[in-house]
């Protein structure tokens, strides 16, 4: 099934586009912001992701994609940096949209920002050996530093909708990575992981998840799009 890959990122895509035509939500009048989002957060995820397939820190079951690479990568591993940022912004307005006040208090997202970031850096120089730990859960802990700094109101928010965010979460990136399938979509080398898994997903991937979406918001927020147009 060598379009397997391929279809989980255009099933991820297909309902968050069509609702973006939604006259409530028009949420492509946010296409410009989030697209510059997703291309800066490109820059930074790509090259991370050529280094470690080059490296075996990760790779890519042949089986599953249709065979077409750019730079090592799959071109549905491309395509995942643009799906999936649109589906989780998308999520994170909708529901902002709907529920204003699905937020935490200020002095709660403070508490557990320090938290995080406290817990994130133990754990990366704790497993400095380890490749994909130490730079995953730096890199969270540095975005949520920014972010505390910056947006804490988008922190406030973000909390929640990420916790929605894990339920096609753990589907999408359950299949990726084993779940309901024969094999895995994408592979991992333990040796540069914690090997700790929920599921069949490592732990490392919910950081990564986090870091790759509050990423593209936090640049939303810089273009001054904290809202949904009326």
């Amino acid at each position: 099934m060598n379009y397997l890959y391929l279809l989980l990122n255009l099933g991820s895509l297909s309902v968050p586009f069509i609702f973006s035509f939604h006259p409530k939500l028009k949420f492509y009048k946010l296409w410009k912001p989030l697209f510059i989002g997703i291309i800066i957060s490109m820059l930074i995820f790509i090259p991370w992701d050529i280094v470690f397939t080059q490296q075996g820190i990760w790779g890519f079951n042949e089986d599953y994609f249709l065979g077409t690479k750019l730079f090592f990568l799959p071109i549905e591993e491309w395509l995942f940096f643009i799906c999936i940022p649109y589906a989780c912004v998308f999520t994170h307005y909708a529901l902002i949209y709907y529920f204003p006040n699905l937020k935490l208090p200020m002095k709660t997202t403070k508490t557990l920002s320090y938290l995080f970031i406290v817990i994130l850096t133990i754990l990366a120089f704790s497993n400095y050996n380890k490749w994909y730990s130490f730079i995953n859960f730096s890199l969270g802990a540095l975005l949520i530093t920014i972010a505390i700094n910056n947006s804490i109101e988008l922190l406030a928010n973000f909390y929640i909708t990420f916790l929605v965010m894990l339920i096609p979460f753990f589907i999408v990136n359950g299949v990726l990575t084993g779940s309901f399938i024969e094999n895995e979509v994408v592979w991992y080398n333990n040796l540069e992981n914690l090997n700790i898994r929920l599921f069949t997903i490592p732990i490392e991937d919910t950081v990564y998840a986090f870091s790759l979406i509050l990423l593209n918001l936090f640049i939303m927020n810089l273009l001054e799009t904290k809202k949904l147009p009326q």
